[in-house]
C-alpha cells in the first residue's frame, strides 16, 4: 500500500509539474561563452552564468516521459540550471522503453526508424524538455569505463562524435562533457578524437572533461584548446580514507580539501574557469562501499559548495545517491540507495543549493576574487590546514555519532574550521562551517564605513548585524559546531546590494543581476 500510494503522489505530481508555469530560459542571452578574465561564465551579452548542477546521471535509461517532466521542473523550481547526463550507460544502453541506444552498432545512418519511439527519440525529449525549464543538459558522452574496455575505438568515436554533434549541434542547451570518471591518460586518443570530431562540427557549445575522483582536467590537459573550462570531481571520501586507491594524486588527510583543487587548477596556465563536477553526494555512504559507514549529509553538500566557489570556482555541481540513479522499489540499489528518487528531491541539501548561486549573483560577477587576506593576520586558524589550532567546540556538536574518525581526530576538527574567503571591489564574504569567531580586516574592500549580515546557507535569510569602521574587526556567529555554517557579508556602507533591514525585521535584496 505505501508503495502504491507512493506512486500516486509521483504521478499527481508530474502531471502537476507538467502545467506548471515556464521559467525563463537563460540563453536568450546568448550561447555560453568563457568571461574575458577567464575565470568565470558568462552568456555572450555579458550577463553572468553561475553553474548551479544536479547530477541526472540516468536519466536516459531509467525515466520516462512523464517523470522527465517531473524531475526537469522539480530542478527549475530548485535553482538548478545544469543536469549532467550519462548519455549512455553502456554498449549498447537500453532505456525505460526496452530502446537500445546502438540498434546498428556506431552506424547511425537509420537510427530514426518511422513508428518507433527510440533511444535516441527519448534522449531527444529529455533536451528539449530541459530547453522548456531553462536547464541546460550537460551531456556526457559516453561514461569513461566504457571506452576504458574497448567498447569505443577511435574510429567509433568519429562516428558516434559526428552523430551526437549533428543531432544537437542546433539546441541552445548543451555543454559538452567528455570522459567519465576516467583519468584523462586513459585511452586518449579517443577522448581526443571524440571532443574533435564533435567541435568540428559543432564550435557553439562549451566543452570539458569528466575526471576520475580526486584529479582535474587541468592535470591531463592542460593546454587542450577544446577544453573551454576544467572540473574536478573531488569524490565521496572523508579524511584519511585513502582505502583501496593508494596511488591517487593529493597529500594525505586532505580527501575533503576540495578547495585545493579550485587553487591548482587556476594556477594553471593558461587559466580557465573551473568547477567542482562531482562532490560527496547526500546520502550516500562515506567512501561508498559499505553500508555500515555513516552517510553524507546536508551540510557536508554545503560545505563543498562554498569552500569550491569561495575558493574561485565558477559554479558547482550537487549530486545525491538516490536521485543520480533514478533509484526506485523494485530496482537494485546501487551504493545502498534507500528512498525513491521522487522523495529525495525533498531532502535539504538538493533545494539549499539554490541559496549560493542566488549569494553569488547578487554581487559583481566577474570581479569577483578568492582572497584569503580578509581574514586578519591574527587569525590564527588560517595557518596551513594541517597545523590548525582546534577551536573548542561543545561535544553535543561534533561530527554525528557512528561518525569513523582516526584516533586523534583533533585535526579533522581543525580542518573544518577552515574559513574561506572571496570578495569583489566594496564587498566580501566569508564562509564558516563550524560557526567559530573570526578576525576580519575590513580594509581590504573600499569605504570609511561597512555593513554586515550573516547569511544562512540553510534558508538564504540575511541577518543585519550592523555598521563597522574600516578596520579589523571580530564576528561571532550565534551557533558554534560542526555543520553550523554561516556566511559573513560585508559590504561598503554605500553600496547597495542589500538593503536595511525593513520595519518588519526582514531584510530585502537587491540583485546585482537586476
Amino acid at each position: 500500500m505505501k508503495r502504491l500510494l507512493s506512486m500516486l503522489a509521483l504521478l499527481v505530481a508530474c502531471f502537476m509539474a507538467a502545467h506548471a508555469a515556464k521559467p525563463e530560459t537563460p540563453w536568450k542571452n546568448g550561447p555560453l561563452r568563457v568571461s574575458d578574465n577567464h575565470r568565470y561564465l558568462v552568456h555572450e551579452n555579458g550577463k553572468p552564468f553561475f553553474w548551479l548542477g544536479d547530477t541526472g546521471w540516468l536519466m536516459p535509461e531509467r525515466l520516462n516521459r512523464d517523470e522527465v517532466g517531473f524531475y526537469l521542473s522539480r530542478c527549475a523550481q530548485a535553482g538548478y540550471n545544469v543536469v549532467q547526463v550519462q548519455t549512455v550507460n553502456g554498449v549498447p544502453a537500453y532505456n525505460i522503453y526496452g530502446q537500445s541506444s546502438h540498434p546498428f552498432g556506431y552506424d547511425f545512418t537509420n537510427i530514426d526508424r518511422p513508428g518507433v519511439y527510440g533511444y535516441w527519440d527519448h534522449m531527444d525529449y529529455i533536451v528539449q524538455t530541459a530547453e522548456r525549464n531553462g536547464i541546460y543538459i550537460g551531456m556526457v558522452c559516453i561514461w569513461g569505463g566504457l571506452v576504458k574496455s574497448g567498447q569505443m575505438t577511435e574510429e567509433e568515436a568519429v562516428k558516434y562524435g559526428t552523430f551526437l554533434a549533428n543531432r544537437y549541434k542546433d539546441s541552445p542547451n548543451i555543454v559538452w562533457i567528455i570522459g567519465g570518471d576516467i583519468q584523462g591518460t586513459v585511452k586518449t586518443e579517443v577522448w581526443e578524437t571524440l571532443a574533435r570530431t564533435i567541435r568540428a562540427i559543432d564550435p557553439g557549445h562549451l566543452m570539458t572533461f569528466h575526471p576520475r575522483g580526486r584529479t582535474c582536467s587541468s592535470l591531463f590537459f592542460p593546454k587542450t584548446e577544446w577544453i573551454d573550462f576544467h572540473m574536478f570531481q573531488s569524490g565521496h571520501r572523508r579524511y584519511d580514507q585513502r582505502m583501496g586507491n593508494k596511488d591517487y594524486p593529493i597529500p594525505d588527510k586532505t580527501e575533503e580539501d576540495n578547495w585545493r583543487y579550485v587553487e591548482q587548477s587556476l594556477a594553471v596556465a593558461p587559466m580557465k574557469p573551473v568547477l567542482d563536477g562531482e562532490p560527496s553526494y547526500e546520502n550516500i555512504p562515506q567512501g561508498l562501499h559499505h553500508d555500515t559507514e555513516p552517510r553524507w549529509q546536508a551540510a557536508d553538500v554545503r560545505r563543498y559548495a562554498y569552500w569550491s566557489v569561495f575558493a574561485g570556482a565558477c559554479g558547482h555541481t550537487y549530486g545525491c545517491n538516490e536521485i543520480m540513479q533514478f533509484y526506485r522499489p523494485g530496482l537494485p540499489p546501487a551504493y545502498f540507495a534507500n528512498t525513491p528518487w521522487w522523495l529525495a528531491l525533498d531532502f535539504p541539501g538538493f533545494n539549499q543549493m539554490q541559496h549560493l548561486k542566488n549569494l553569488m549573483l547578487t554581487f559583481p560577477y566577474e570581479e569577483r576574487i578568492p582572497d584569503q587576506s580578509v581574514i586578519a593576520a591574527s587569525d590564527k586558524v588560517q595557518a596551513e590546514s594541517d597545523a590548525l589550532p582546534a577551536v573548542k567546540i561543545p561535544q553535543d556538536q561534533l561530527p554525528p555519532a557512528g561518525t569513523i574518525l582516526p584516533a586523534d581526530s583533533s585535526w579533522v576538527i581543525k580542518k573544518y574550521n577552515r574559513l574561506v574567503a572571496t570578495r569583489g571591489t566594496d564587498y566580501l564574504l566569508i564562509y564558516n562551517y563550524t560557526g567559530r569567531p573570526m578576525q576580519v580586516d575590513l580594509t581590504q574592500i573600499t569605504g570609511k564605513l561597512k555593513k554586515a549580515w550573516w547569511y544562512s546557507p540553510t534558508t538564504g535569510a540575511y541577518t543585519y548585524i550592523g555598521e563597522y569602521k574600516n578596520k579589523k574587526a571580530e564576528f561571532l556567529p550565534a551557533e558554534v559546531g560542526v555543520g553550523k555554517d554561516i556566511v559573513l557579508v560585508v559590504t561598503d556602507a554605500a553600496a547597495g546590494y542589500i538593503r536595511q533591514p525593513a520595519p518588519d525585521g526582514e531584510t530585502e535584496k537587491k540583485s546585482y543581476e537586476e
